[in-house]
């Protein structure tokens, strides 16, 4: 492909992979993703279309995306998601299709989304303890979190990874049994650590748990632990093996080591705005030009656009930052 077709910032970064919202809504009310308050939705008129966000993907794999990951809100409360996932997984060029779930809907939606060409998929469980589970997301549903896990393994789905947001002073009873859940499974869990995109407006330095205070966690547990061999440089996490081989984790450490330097992701939101950064403060609008009439190449090149005008991190860290007006569920995990 030639360079001029293809994704690159002014940091020289390549662009490969996409993140498509498919909905703001979600049957949980984790307390660092959404407010207990009630949400204000993006009305459904205004959400993109499957067809809409199928042409959308289409153009981008012609500019050298390969990989796609379809999030939310929860993906899996939008109606027919099967559907989706089957015109995506037809679009020659794209390599790898995956999903992120909460798992609520997964004891009925795993099949029908599996024989429609679903074969990844990260699935979000913060703690083994009920009791926990339900103070988090203020909702009863960690059984079916469970049975959704089960029923992904039993499809063959792989990997199957479980995200957990770690935050200080709650999430230290969980780090060990998470890792032992993975290991007796064949999951790879991964920590993330705490982000300020939270609901409620929480979030403090001093309740981020520091990646490598987890990693000091699980190695006091299970040995030392070995960078995993082979990993991808652009990805969020870096993976570490167990001492004895069996299994491994993850790390995405967000705030104490961000990987913007090597970041290759953009995202679309599900009101259609493209955003080249979780934190960016400007979107383009997306859902204006596939609404209006725009050509393939017109919204081509807004993508391009968009993808030069990356900045060069997020700057949590920085007396200037500014967090994203949007929160979480509303951007696209």
């Amino acid at each position: 492909m030639a360079r001029e077709t293809r994704l690159v910032d002014g940091y020289g970064r390549l662009h490969d992979n996409l993140r498509v919202s498919v909905t703001d809504r979600c049957n949980i009310r984790c307390y660092y993703c959404m407010p207990e308050r009630p949400v204000h939705y993006v009305p459904r008129e205004d959400l993109l279309t499957y067809e809409e966000i199928e042409r959308f993907v289409r153009i981008a794999v012609s500019l050298g995306i390969r990989k796609v990951r379809i999030t939310g809100g929860e993906p899996t409360v939008r109606r027919d998601l099967p559907a989706l996932v089957r015109k995506l997984s037809a679009i020659d060029g794209l390599e790898d299709l995956s999903l992120t779930t909460n798992g609520v809907l997964l004891p009925e939606l795993a099949e029908p989304l599996y024989e429609a060409g679903l074969r990844r998929i990260n699935i979000h469980l913060d703690t083994l303890d009920p009791e926990r589970f339900f103070r988090i997301t203020r909702r009863d549903v960690h059984g079916r979190v469970l049975e959704g896990i089960e029923a992904c393994r039993r499809l063959g789905y792989a990997p199957i990874k479980i995200n957990v947001v770690v935050v200080r002073g709650e999430s230290e009873p969980d780090i060990i049994p998470l890792a032992r859940f993975g290991r007796e499974r064949g999951l790879v869990v991964r920590y993330i650590e705490f982000m300020p995109l939270d609901g409620q407006g929480l979030w403090h330095p001093d309740r981020v748990l520091l990646g490598s205070e987890i990693l000091e966690i699980l190695q006091r547990e299970f040995g030392p632990m070995r960078a995993a061999p082979d990993q991808d440089p652009r990805s969020p996490a870096v993976e570490y093996v167990f001492p004895d081989g069996r299994g491994k984790i993850g790390l995405i450490r967000s705030v104490s080591d961000p990987f913007c330097r090597s970041c290759n992701r953009i995202r679309l939101t599900a009101d259609g705005k493209l955003r080249y950064c979780l934190f960016a403060l400007e979107e383009t609008d997306i859902r204006g030009l596939l609404r209006g009439g725009a050509s393939d190449e017109t919204i081509a090149q807004r993508i391009r656009e968009t993808v030069s005008k990356k900045w060069d991190g997020h700057q949590i860290h920085a007396a200037n930052f500014v967090p994203p007006s949007r929160l979480m569920h509303a951007i696209g995990g």
